[in-house]
C-alpha cells in the first residue's frame, strides 16, 4: 500500500498506476491511461480505465474499474464507514468466502476513511441489473446461488465478531438506527409525498419504529452479509453467473436479511408471490449443500419473513444520505425499491414477527 491516497481520478496517472499494480505482481510500466466515468453510484465515483503498457504482458490488466470517494468533505465523512468496509472486504474478507466478486488489484484508504481507491477487474461483457425494471425468476435464481456462496463459508463464525469495521447489530445499534431511520423516513415521505401510496407511507413509518426490536430479533444464525444485495449491485454474465459489486454495507448479521432484501426489492409483488416459496427453498438447499447444518427450512422461512425490514432501512437511508445529486433515475429506483419492499412486508406480515 502506498502512502498517499489519491483524491481525484486525475491523480491516477501512469506512474501512480505502475506503482499500484506492481503490488499485485504486474511488472510492466503503464504508458498511458484513458478514463471514463461509469455508473450512477450514490456514495462513490466509478471509472473505467483503459490502460496501455510499454510492453505486452498477459498478466497485466488492459482495463480496470477505479472506485473512489465522492462528494464534499462533509458528505464523505458521513459515509466514511462504508468506504472503510468496502476496502476491508476486498483486502481481507473476499478471499475467505466463495461469492463471485471482481478481483481487486489494489486498495488503499486514508487514515480518516474519507478517501479511498479500489482498482478492480472489469467484468465486461456482464451487464448490470436495473433496479427500477426488476428481475426475472431466472435472474433471481442466479442471484441466490451467488448469495449462498457468500453466506455459507463464514456461517456462525465467531471470528467475524472481532473484525473492527464490521457492524454486528445489538440493542444499542437498534436504538440508534430507529432514531436515524425515523427521521430519514419523514424526509423520504416528504420528498416523495405525491408518489407514495398511503399504505406504503404507513408501512415505512411502522418499519422505522420497529428497528430497535428488529435488531435483536433472532440474531442467529449470523454470517457476512452484503447488506445492499440488489439488482443495481449485480452483474449478470452470459455464463449464468452473477458478480456482486459495492460492498460498502457489508456487515455481520442474519443471512436471510440479504435474501429478503434481494427478493423484496427486485421482484414485482405478483412475481415474488408466485415464486417466493420456491426461491427460499432454493437458497436453503444451497447453503445446506455448502455445509450449513442445524438450520431447518421452517427457521429459514421465518428469518426470511423477518428480514424484509432490511428493505426500508437501506432504501430510505440510501436515498436520504446519498452524496449524489437526486435525479429522475435515482428517484425511480428508490421508489421502486420502497413500494416492492413495503408490499412484501405487508404480504408476509413481517411487522407481526418483530
Amino acid at each position: 500500500m502506498m502512502d498517499n491516497v489519491p483524491t481525484s481520478i486525475e491523480e491516477l496517472t501512469p506512474s501512480w498506476l505502475t506503482a499500484a499494480l506492481s503490488s499485485s505482481g504486474a511488472t510492466r510500466r503503464v504508458r498511458d491511461v484513458a478514463t471514463q466515468p461509469i455508473g450512477t453510484g450514490q456514495i462513490g465515483s466509478t471509472y473505467r480505465m483503459t490502460i496501455r503498457y510499454d510492453e505486452a504482458d498477459a498478466a497485466a490488466p488492459p482495463v480496470l474499474i477505479a472506485k473512489m470517494a465522492a462528494g464534499d468533505v462533509a458528505a464523505r465523512q458521513r459515509v466514511s464507514g462504508g468506504y472503510q468496509k468496502e476496502v476491508g472486504f476486498y483486502s481481507e474478507l473476499a478471499a475467505t468466502v466463495d461469492v463471485r466478486t471482481p478481483q481487486c488489484w489494489y486498495s488503499s484508504i486514508s487514515d480518516d476513511n474519507t478517501n479511498f481507491v479500489l482498482l478492480l477487474d472489469d467484468v465486461h461483457p456482464s451487464v448490470p441489473g436495473v433496479q427500477a425494471a426488476g428481475c426475472t425468476r431466472g435472474q433471481a435464481v442466479r442471484g441466490i446461488t451467488n448469495l449462498a456462496a457468500l453466506h455459507a463459508p463464514r456461517w456462525n463464525d465467531a471470528a467475524l465478531l472481532a473484525v473492527p469495521y464490521l457492524p454486528s447489530g445489538g440493542a444499542e445499534a437498534g436504538i440508534f438506527m430507529q432514531a436515524l431511520l425515523s427521521a430519514a423516513t419523514e424526509e423520504f415521505v416528504d420528498r416523495y409525498r405525491n408518489r407514495l401510496i398511503a399504505a406504503d407511507v404507513d408501512t415505512l413509518r411502522e418499519s422505522a419504529l420497529s428497528m430497535s426490536s428488529w435488531y435483536v430479533t433472532r440474531p442467529a444464525p449470523f454470517t457476512i452479509i452484503h447488506g445492499d444485495y440488489r439488482l443495481d449491485n449485480l452483474m449478470f454474465g452470459l455464463d449464468d453467473v452473477v458478480t456482486a459489486l459495492d460492498w460498502q454495507t457489508v456487515a455481520v448479521g442474519p443471512p436471510c436479511r440479504d435474501l429478503a432484501y434481494f427478493l423484496g426489492t427486485s421482484l414485482e409483488p405478483e412475481l415474488r408471490q408466485l415464486h417466493e416459496h420456491e426461491l427460499v427453498v432454493g437458497y436453503h438447499d444451497a447453503v445446506v449443500g455448502r455445509g450449513v447444518s442445524d438450520y431447518d427450512f421452517v427457521d429459514c422461512y421465518t428469518d426470511y419473513r423477518i428480514g424484509h425490514l432490511q428493505g426500508p432501512l437501506i432504501t430510505v437511508l440510501g436515498c436520504m444520505y446519498a452524496t449524489a445529486t437526486p435525479s429522475p433515475r435515482s428517484d425511480q429506483m428508490f421508489l421502486a425499491m420502497a413500494s416492492r419492499s413495503c408490499a412484501a412486508i405487508r404480504d408476509l406480515k413481517t411487522l407481526e414477527l418483530v
